[in-house]
């Protein structure tokens, strides 16, 4: 069964060469990782990036049971980006597949990112701070498979998880000396 590829394309024309090319790699990483389901990849042309290097962006996120994978790559050509972060995708499906997460989850998604239109208010103005809203389910999850989460997405800042352990929700962030702290909220 190929993994189902939902292919978008922002400040660029999607071809059907490039579409083609797009959804015959990533429909095949299935072969790779069993329990990937579907693909979203997002091609993206910035006019105003400083490099021209820069200014084609591909970005893959793979979901499936129990997991999801992130990545992003920059290039000159669009076909460029693309094929250098399904080559990162590869090497992170197989720092997943040597961890012992089989079998995990129930299913779901493990992140689902909802954007939200901005409401105007009464003066016609928008609101000052929230100007993107995002929705994920967590998955239950102990400190260390939070931490190989967060490497696996690449999050260099922050991770939210729900803590099987202690049945609450925590936030794991990487300090400046590279190492982690957790947060466990408690309502005052």
């Amino acid at each position: 069964m190929a993994t189902k590829v939902d292919v978008q394309a922002r400040n660029i024309r999607l071809t059907d060469r490039i579409r083609k090319h797009v959804e015959e790699k990533a429909g095949k990483l299935d072969h790779y990782l069993p329990a990937i389901d579907e693909a979203y990849v997002e091609l993206t042309y910035h006019k105003s990036a400083r490099s021209a290097s820069d200014r084609n962006v591909a970005q893959i996120t793979v979901r499936g049971k129990g997991l999801t994978l992130r990545t992003e790559e920059r290039a000159d050509e669009v076909m460029a980006a693309f094929d250098t972060a399904i080559d990162k995708l590869h090497r992170q499906i197989d720092r997943y597949k040597g961890k012992h997460y089989h079998g995990r989850g129930d299913g779901r998604s493990a992140a689902e990112a909802v954007e939200e239109s901005v409401p105007v208010d009464e003066t016609g103005q928008l609101p000052p701070l929230i100007v993107r809203r995002k929705q994920f389910r967590v998955l239950p999850m102990n400190e260390l498979e939070a931490i190989e989460q967060m490497n696996l997405l690449g999050h260099d800042n922050f991770f939210i998880f729900y803590n099987a352990e202690t049945s609450k929700i925590n936030v794991l962030y990487r300090r400046r000396d590279g190492s982690y702290g957790l947060i466990e909220p408690e309502i005052g």
